[in-house]
Protein backbone atom coordinates (compact mmCIF):
# COMPACT_ATOMS: atom_id res chain seq x y z
CA UNK A 1 0.00 0.00 0.00
CA UNK A 2 1.72 3.17 -1.39
CA UNK A 3 2.02 6.34 1.18
CA UNK A 4 -0.94 8.09 -1.26
CA UNK A 5 -3.27 5.42 -0.19
CA UNK A 6 -2.74 5.73 3.41
CA UNK A 7 -3.46 9.69 2.76
CA UNK A 8 0.35 10.64 4.46
CA UNK A 9 1.00 13.78 2.40
CA UNK A 10 4.97 14.27 5.03
CA UNK A 11 6.53 10.68 4.93
CA UNK A 12 8.73 10.94 1.93
CA UNK A 13 7.73 14.65 0.79
CA UNK A 14 11.42 16.43 0.22
CA UNK A 15 10.01 19.40 0.24
CA UNK A 16 8.34 19.50 3.43
CA UNK A 17 7.53 23.28 5.06
CA UNK A 18 8.57 23.51 8.70
CA UNK A 19 5.74 25.70 10.25
CA UNK A 20 7.18 27.88 13.19
CA UNK A 21 3.18 28.54 14.88
CA UNK A 22 1.19 25.72 16.60
CA UNK A 23 -0.05 23.58 14.15
CA UNK A 24 -2.19 20.48 15.29
CA UNK A 25 -3.66 19.87 11.63
CA UNK A 26 -0.18 18.81 10.14
CA UNK A 27 -0.60 15.43 12.20
CA UNK A 28 -1.56 12.58 10.52
CA UNK A 29 -1.82 8.60 11.63
CA UNK A 30 -1.20 5.76 9.89
CA UNK A 31 -3.43 2.36 10.29
CA UNK A 32 -2.30 0.06 13.72
CA UNK A 33 -1.64 -3.64 11.88
CA UNK A 34 -1.41 -4.95 15.12
CA UNK A 35 -4.77 -3.84 16.81
CA UNK A 36 -5.04 -7.23 18.77
CA UNK A 37 -2.38 -6.81 20.60
CA UNK A 38 -1.68 -4.60 23.83
CA UNK A 39 1.86 -2.92 23.09
CA UNK A 40 3.16 0.70 24.50
CA UNK A 41 4.65 3.13 21.69
CA UNK A 42 7.28 5.46 22.88
CA UNK A 43 8.71 8.81 21.39
CA UNK A 44 11.70 10.15 23.02
CA UNK A 45 11.73 14.37 21.83
CA UNK A 46 15.08 15.88 23.23
CA UNK A 47 14.76 19.11 21.30
CA UNK A 48 11.77 20.62 22.18
CA UNK A 49 10.98 24.48 22.20
CA UNK A 50 8.35 25.91 23.33
CA UNK A 51 7.93 30.07 24.67
CA UNK A 52 7.34 31.24 27.92
CA UNK A 53 4.12 33.03 27.16
CA UNK A 54 4.92 36.05 29.94
CA UNK A 55 8.84 36.64 28.81
CA UNK A 56 8.88 35.38 25.75
CA UNK A 57 12.18 32.99 26.28
CA UNK A 58 12.88 29.92 25.35
CA UNK A 59 12.37 27.06 27.20
CA UNK A 60 13.80 24.01 26.34
CA UNK A 61 12.85 19.93 27.26
CA UNK A 62 12.60 16.37 26.35
CA UNK A 63 9.38 15.51 26.05
CA UNK A 64 8.38 11.55 26.43
CA UNK A 65 5.50 10.38 24.43
CA UNK A 66 4.06 6.91 25.52
CA UNK A 67 0.83 5.30 24.07
CA UNK A 68 -1.24 1.92 23.69
CA UNK A 69 -2.73 2.41 20.38
CA UNK A 70 -6.18 1.24 19.17
CA UNK A 71 -7.07 1.54 15.51
CA UNK A 72 -4.42 4.08 14.93
CA UNK A 73 -0.77 5.53 15.18
CA UNK A 74 0.89 8.74 14.56
CA UNK A 75 3.23 9.14 11.71
CA UNK A 76 6.53 9.76 13.31
CA UNK A 77 7.74 12.85 10.47
CA UNK A 78 4.02 14.60 11.22
CA UNK A 79 4.82 14.41 15.13
CA UNK A 80 7.96 15.77 14.75
CA UNK A 81 6.84 18.62 12.49
CA UNK A 82 4.53 19.05 14.96
CA UNK A 83 6.52 19.48 18.12
CA UNK A 84 8.32 21.98 15.81
CA UNK A 85 5.56 24.38 15.62
CA UNK A 86 5.84 25.21 19.26
CA UNK A 87 8.89 26.77 18.16
CA UNK A 88 7.34 30.30 18.55
CA UNK A 89 4.49 28.92 20.50
CA UNK A 90 3.70 30.68 23.87
CA UNK A 91 2.51 28.55 26.87
CA UNK A 92 3.24 27.48 30.28
CA UNK A 93 4.62 23.83 30.75
CA UNK A 94 2.12 22.38 31.80
CA UNK A 95 -0.28 23.36 28.91
CA UNK A 96 2.62 22.53 26.60
CA UNK A 97 2.15 18.70 27.57
CA UNK A 98 -1.61 18.98 27.70
CA UNK A 99 -2.25 20.20 24.45
CA UNK A 100 -0.16 17.46 23.13
CA UNK A 101 -2.25 14.79 24.49
CA UNK A 102 -5.33 16.31 23.82
CA UNK A 103 -4.30 16.89 20.29
CA UNK A 104 -3.16 13.17 20.06
CA UNK A 105 -6.21 11.77 22.04
CA UNK A 106 -8.11 13.55 19.27
CA UNK A 107 -6.44 12.39 16.47
CA UNK A 108 -5.71 8.45 17.85
CA UNK A 109 -8.06 7.87 20.31
CA UNK A 110 -5.60 5.18 22.16
CA UNK A 111 -6.25 3.07 24.56
CA UNK A 112 -4.13 4.83 26.34
CA UNK A 113 -1.43 7.67 26.55
CA UNK A 114 1.24 9.58 28.59
CA UNK A 115 3.03 12.77 28.09
CA UNK A 116 5.82 14.18 30.00
CA UNK A 117 7.84 17.06 29.96
CA UNK A 118 11.57 17.51 31.27
CA UNK A 119 12.33 20.77 30.85
CA UNK A 120 15.95 22.32 31.29
CA UNK A 121 15.89 24.73 34.44
CA UNK A 122 15.30 28.32 34.12
CA UNK A 123 16.08 30.68 37.32
CA UNK A 124 17.41 27.53 38.95
CA UNK A 125 14.19 25.35 38.68
CA UNK A 126 12.67 22.93 36.37
CA UNK A 127 9.48 22.17 35.97
CA UNK A 128 8.43 18.29 34.54
CA UNK A 129 5.11 17.93 33.99
CA UNK A 130 2.93 14.59 33.49
CA UNK A 131 -0.43 13.58 32.38
CA UNK A 132 -1.92 10.66 30.94
CA UNK A 133 -5.13 9.14 29.86
CA UNK A 134 -6.77 5.81 29.70
CA UNK A 135 -10.08 4.99 27.47
CA UNK A 136 -13.19 5.53 29.67
CA UNK A 137 -14.45 2.45 31.10
CA UNK A 138 -11.96 0.33 30.45
CA UNK A 139 -8.50 -1.24 32.56
CA UNK A 140 -6.90 1.59 30.64
CA UNK A 141 -8.59 4.09 32.49
CA UNK A 142 -7.61 2.29 36.19
CA UNK A 143 -3.83 1.84 34.15
CA UNK A 144 -4.20 5.77 33.94
CA UNK A 145 -5.08 6.45 37.77
CA UNK A 146 -2.37 4.06 39.13
CA UNK A 147 0.30 5.53 36.66
CA UNK A 148 -0.81 9.18 37.95
CA UNK A 149 -0.36 7.84 41.19
CA UNK A 150 3.23 5.91 40.71
CA UNK A 151 5.02 8.16 38.26
CA UNK A 152 7.09 9.81 40.06
CA UNK A 153 8.06 7.69 43.30
CA UNK A 154 11.89 8.78 42.93
CA UNK A 155 13.74 11.48 43.30
CA UNK A 156 15.69 12.49 40.50
CA UNK A 157 19.44 13.37 40.83
CA UNK A 158 20.96 16.56 39.36
CA UNK A 159 23.29 14.79 37.26
CA UNK A 160 20.79 12.75 35.13
CA UNK A 161 19.86 15.94 33.28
Amino acid sequence: MGREKEGLTLLGNQGTKYVYEYSPEVLEAVENKHPERDYFVKFNCPEFTSLCPITNQPDFATIYISYIPDKKLVESKSLKLYLFSFRNHGDFHEDCVNIIMDDLIKLLDPRYIEVWGKFTPRGGISIDPYCNYGKPGTKYEEMANYRMMNHDLNPEKVDNR
